[in-house]
């Protein structure tokens, strides 16, 4: 089976149409529909389906994109070995992370990554845990950096980072050591990306907290802004507002919480060497980062 043509088939469906795939990639629209029409008779049934509003994934396309998404990343592994047994390192790796280890952390990493190697072309998508693990099992990530979750893979831990409550600066709390979780059901809360099994409903169902969620946004910095304008308080990972200057104060939590981050890879020893060699940088980076000065 022709590779290219899945990698196209996956070019469409995030493009959503055949002609933003065409622009995308330089090809024409046509070009694109025949290399589509040719994948759909080699495997023997359509795999996309047309409206007005743009292409979908027939039921059939959806079953086999698992296996077309693991064809490829077969293939990107046994380039990358044969790259390294010829002295190289080349290849693409994807890495879903969470927002606060992207925007803090990552770029300095991949700057000393990039340096060593050059023909490493990295991906990083910012996504919340449920989109994460769900990228893992149908194979659109190589490895996600996170906190834990069940699922079938290996788990490298990282660092603990400190939850903290976000609240406007003229709250009466403000001021305070720290904030107490029972005076949550007084609030009204601010919920980051809601539905996506977050560490933060974790938390508050852990600790059987009554709430009421006032608002929701699929943004961190939107909600840190939210809370700044006053309209409710909310929690997140202290690392999130490492960079971040507004008028809102940073609470510690009582009961205190700690989330691990770490990295979620489905087989350590079967990941690719761009993979190793990546997830080896991210260990020895954040070590330095948090390392005493």
């Amino acid at each position: 089976m022709n590779t290219e043509k899945c990698r196209l088939l996956l070019q469409v469906i995030q493009a959503g149409s055949f002609s933003s795939a065409a622009e995308r990639l330089g090809y024409t629209p046509s070009g694109v529909m025949r290399s589509i029409a040719s994948l759909e008779k080699e495997i023997g049934f359509p795999l996309l389906g047309r409206t007005a509003q743009g292409i979908y994934l027939t039921r059939e396309g959806q079953a086999v994109l698992p296996y077309l998404r693991r064809l490829i990343r077969d293939e990107d592994a046994l380039l990358q070995y044969s790259a390294q047994i010829r002295g190289l390192t080349a290849g693409d790796i994807y890495i879903g992370s969470y927002f606060s280890v992207a925007a803090n952390w990552l770029p300095q990493i991949i700057q000393a990554f990039q340096q060593a190697y050059p023909a490493v072309h990295v991906h990083i998508e910012e996504c919340a845990n449920k989109v994460m693990y769900d990228g893992l099992e149908e194979g659109r990530f190589d490895c996600c950096i996170t906190t834990w979750r069940p699922f079938s893979g290996d788990w490298i831990p990282l660092c603990e980072d400190e939850m903290v409550m976000w609240l406007p600066e003229n709250h009466p709390l403000a001021r305070a050591e720290v904030y107490p979780l029972k005076q949550l059901c007084h609030e009204s809360f601010i919920e980051p990306l809601p539905q996506q099994d977050t560490d933060v409903v974790r938390i508050l169902k852990e600790e059987h907290i009554s709430y009421e969620t006032r608002y929701t946004a699929i943004d961190n910095y939107t909600t840190y802004r939210m809370v700044e304008a006053g309209l409710g308080v909310s929690m997140n990972n202290r690392l999130m507002t490492a960079q971040w200057q507004g008028r809102v104060a940073i609470l510690p939590m009582d009961p205190p919480h700690t989330i691990t981050i770490g990295i979620a890879i489905p087989s350590r020893d079967g990941a690719s060497p761009a993979v190793k060699k990546f997830i080896h940088y991210v260990q020895q980076g954040i070590s330095q980062i948090l390392a005493p000065r």
